[in-house]
Parts: C-alpha cells; sequence; structure tokens
C-alpha cells in the first residue's frame, strides 16, 4: 500500500504501532480468558494468531484513510496534558479490570468532561451533482458510532468462528452489548494517539 502510495510512511509507522499494542492486548486477554481463538493457525503466539494485531491496526487505518478523504478537521480539540493521561487509563484499565475494580464508567464520565466542547468536520462529495457538503458532529457521537460499527462487524466476525467469547462455545450468540464500550474506549486511544501525531504536522488542521 505504501508502494502503491495508498499509505504513507508515517501511517505505515502508525498502524505498525498499533499492531503491537492490540497484539499485547489479545495475548493478555486471551490468557486471562476473555476470549480464545479456537481454530488451528500456523502463525500463532501463545494462543493468539498473529492476524489478531492487524485488526486493530485495521481501525488505524481506516481512521488515516478516513482523515484524507474526508478531510478531517477539529474543533477544540483537548490539550495532551488531558488526553493522553485518559487513555493511557483506558488502555491500563483492560489490563488491571481483571484484578481490581472496573474503572471504564468513571473514565467514561472524565472523556465526557474533556471532549464535551470538541467537534469534527468533514466533507462528503454529492455523487453525479459534484457539490462538496460540509457536516460537523461531535467527537463523542463519532467515537460512539466507530465503536458501535466494530461491534457489529465483531458479530460478523464471531459468527465465522475468527474468534470466540466464553457464551459461544457451545454455540454462537450474539456479542454482549457491553462490548460497545470497549470498542468505544479502543477507538478513543486510536483517534487520540492519531490526532496528535496529525497535529505536529497539520496544525490548521486543528483549532
Amino acid at each position: 500500500m505504501v508502494l502503491l502510495k495508498l499509505e504513507s510512511l508515517d501511517e505505515l509507522k502508525v498502524i505498525s504501532l498499533f499492531h503491537i499494542i492490540g497484539l499485547c492486548l489479545e495475548l493478555y486477554k486471551v490468557k486471562m480468558g476473555s476470549w480464545a481463538y479456537p481454530e488451528f493457525a500456523y502463525a500463532k503466539f501463545s494462543g493468539v494468531p498473529l492476524y489478531s494485531g492487524f485488526m486493530y491496526a485495521g481501525v488505524a487505518s481506516y481512521i488515516c484513510q478516513a482523515w484524507k478523504r474526508f478531510e478531517l478537521r477539529f474543533v477544540s480539540w483537548p490539550k495532551n496534558k488531558l488526553s493522553y493521561p485518559l487513555i493511557m487509563l483506558i488502555y491500563l484499565n483492560f489490563f488491571t479490570h481483571h484484578f481490581l475494580p472496573d474503572f471504564r464508567w468513571i473514565i467514561t464520565l472524565l472523556l465526557f468532561i474533556v471532549f464535551y466542547r470538541s467537534s469534527v468536520t468533514f466533507k462528503v462529495n454529492t455523487i453525479g451533482i459534484g457539490k462538496v457538503n460540509v457536516y460537523r458532529m461531535p467527537i463523542l457521537l463519532s467515537f460512539a458510532l466507530i465503536g458501535f460499527f466494530i461491534w457489529i462487524a465483531e458479530n460478523i466476525s464471531t459468527f465465522f468462528g475468527a474468534w470466540q467469547y466464553p457464551n459461544q462455545k457451545h454455540g454462537w450468540h450474539m456479542v454482549h452489548l457491553s462490548k460497545i464500550s470497549s470498542w468505544f474506549l479502543l477507538v478513543i486511544i486510536s483517534i487520540v494517539i492519531v490526532a496528535n501525531l496529525k497535529k505536529t504536522k497539520y496544525p490548521d488542521q486543528f483549532s
């Protein structure tokens, strides 16, 4: 994709970073029994197929592509001293909630406090007319929508056996709705990291 100029070298670095972040989380979660990969795989380490990291990298790739194609601009984006500690708390909570209380709802409340004024603008071409419409959406709503559609994709993936949650061991069941909140939080990690990397090179895209 880099050779075909569909991705830049900077985007490749971001995608690779998310592959590592995702793979570390997968290794831990599978060990803790949160889900499993029961099917045989040649490229499997500690019960986790290496492709699992690419699922998280795919989210980062989507963000990078959406950034270019929809010409994203962010309004009232929070400062790094607020956003980075939050995403660190989110990532840490995914590990610690197995033996400490789950603080996701407290973290979500903090997210609403930090991001409640933030929004994103994006451009959409009207097919056949050539008209470009500019829309604006609260950033928290965009996080939730992306998380919801990843949850739908997760239902499709588990239905075809890509991985398996404990309640799906004896037959497929819909992925629990609580997983939407997990993806909501993971999407925030992805967007904050990508946004702050972009901000260093394209500060005019933020206000």
